[in-house]
């Protein structure tokens, strides 16, 4: 079974910015995919970034050229970079992390990320 463990959130000013990490235990293969989703109060859970281990990246329309996905395979944790924060980036993060193309997602705790203006 796939842990994840989630750091990195916090509260900032748009513009800013800030970095999340998500590290993986539990798998003794190369993680399938790794990524992020978010949540804001109300709404539902959207995907923000996805990495597979082929290195191949998704994002959502909303973050492209502002955020950035990568992962570390030897350490099986993933990072997201999120630069030019706006406040309706403001959501839970949650890590996700796939061990195969027919699995289950295992989900990190989430962290909560705080935009103001």
């Amino acid at each position: 079974q796939v842990q994840l463990v989630e750091s990195g959130g916090g509260k900032v000013q748009a513009g800013e910015s800030l970095s999340l990490s998500c590290a993986a235990s539990g798998s003794s293969r190369s993680l399938y995919a790794m990524g992020w989703y978010r949540q804001a109060p109300g709404k539902q859970r959207d995907l923000v970034a996805r990495i597979f281990n082929q290195g191949t990246t998704n994002y959502a329309d909303s973050v492209k050229d502002r955020f950035t996905i990568s992962r570390d395979n030897a350490k099986n944790t993933v990072y997201l970079q999120m630069n030019s924060l706006r406040p309706e980036d403001t959501a839970v993060y949650y890590c996700y992390a796939k061990a195969g193309p027919l699995t289950l997602n295992a989900w990190g705790q989430g962290t909560l990320v705080t935009v103001s203006s």
